[in-house]
């Protein structure tokens, strides 16, 4: 009996895991990695070490599988249209991707499904900037002349000119972005500048007053077969995920509903294959608005591993291979999980003894890399009743593992 062989590109911590999810089915994973150090290519046996920009890498990388999908977005979308052309089924396609590739192409595309989300728009340079800032702060009935951060107004030399805008604005590259890199949160001309050198789009959104930031996880198979994981609320610090818990406390019944059908139709009409975070702000008054699309598993849903009766990378690897989906229900009441992240304590296996016997259900899942401050080193999971408990034991170890808790 042959089993089909997975090509994941990309060798970070979400095709580690992914492989790890497709062991017990007996699936064959390939590994398409920048380096021989990358995560997953310390544990995946079939390695390929080549530059997934490279269309004749890839293309030869893809001779040994009989479907491909991703650990990352960033693949160029000419090539996956070469690879498709070639007869190499890729999932989620090109068609499907550019939207998680491309926040310019996903803004216009929600836009016509009427999907909520941050007023936004292309901009050139810094004074266009200038100019969508003061057309929310009209939208809004603010002031558009003067910022209470900048008592001298605008200067002689144009909108915004060197002055504070009267509403901070979030720039994002439309290309390469993620964990908070290509984002800035801008209140000047002077500080809108930067985002530009690069010389590639610049996408303009409002500052979004949310109360806090929810995911809505799905799955979605090539026959339309879908499911639906609990929302979650996601604690962000410094621009990079801190803690997720599952279910979003306090969020009422509807609105998690609400929330899970509007991925569940962005994931159909997208034509989405495999796993799709939707990224939220969840509004003081209750709205939802869509922040970001991920195409692949996410940080959102690792709390699955153990907290679900099927994970987020099981079901993945089910959704490419256009298998029967797996169960999403939680296993528990309350799941956390909590990112590790690098500190000035590089040892942290030492730190296993406390942890362990001080949780004996905690769940640690390491991801293989060099610990450096601030890198996504590892995470954990807890589960329980008691949501308080659950996610004291979830920071107490994360904390531990870095270094900053000493007890």
């Amino acid at each position: 009996m042959t089993f089909p062989v997975v090509g994941m590109v990309g060798g970070g911590q979400l095709a580690r895991m992914s492989h790890e999810a497709g062991i017990p089915l007996g699936i064959g994973f390939r590994l398409l990695s920048d380096t021989p150090q990358d995560s997953a290519a310390l544990v995946v046996r079939d390695v390929v070490v080549g530059d997934y920009r490279d269309l004749d890498t890839l293309r030869a990388f893809a001779r040994g599988c009989d479907v491909i999908t991703f650990d990352h977005e960033h693949v160029p979308t000419d090539h996956l249209r070469a690879l498709e052309a070639d007869g190499v089924p890729v999932r989620p396609g090109p068609d499907a991707l550019v939207h998680a590739q491309d926040k310019g192409v996903m803004r216009a595309r929600l836009d016509s499904m009427g999907v909520p989300c941050p007023r936004h728009r292309i901009v050139r340079d810094p004074a266009d900037v200038a100019a969508f800032a003061a057309e929310v702060a009209r939208a809004d009935g603010l002031s558009s002349g003067r910022d209470a951060g900048s008592p001298g107004g605008r200067d002689a030399g144009g909108p915004g000119a060197g002055s504070g805008f009267p509403v901070p604005v979030v720039l994002k590259t439309v290309r390469g972005g993620y964990d908070g890199k290509g984002v800035w949160v801008v209140r000047s001309a002077a500080e809108a500048a930067d985002p530009f050198k690069a010389g590639v789009p610049v996408l303009a959104e409002e500052k979004v007053g949310f109360a806090r930031e929810l995911a809505a996880c799905v799955v979605r198979s090539p026959h339309g077969q879908a499911v639906a994981y609990p929302v979650v609320e996601s604690i962000q610090v410094g621009g990079v995920c801190d803690t997720v818990i599952a279910p979003a406390p306090g969020l009422p019944a509807h609105e998690a509903v609400q929330a899970q059908e509007l991925a569940l139709r962005i994931a159909d009409e997208l034509g989405v294959v495999g796993h799709l975070a939707v990224e939220l702000f969840e509004t003081p008054d209750g709205r939802v608005l869509v922040n970001e699309l991920a195409m692949r598993p996410h940080n959102s849903g690792h709390w699955t591993q153990d907290g679900a009766v099927t994970s987020q990378f099981a079901n993945h690897l089910r959704a490419v291979l256009d298998l029967p989906l797996g169960d999403p229900r939680p296993r528990a009441r309350w799941t956390v999980m909590a990112n590790v992240l690098g500190g000035d304590y590089p040892d942290m296996y030492s730190a296993y003894l406390h942890c362990m016997a001080r949780d004996p259900q905690l769940k640690i899942h390491m991801y293989g890399k060099d610990v450096k401050p601030g890198r996504k080193v590892g995470h954990v999971n807890t589960y329980g009743d008691d949501l308080a408990d659950v996610r004291e034991r979830a920071a107490h170890a994360a904390g531990y593992l870095r270094g900053t808790i000493p007890e």
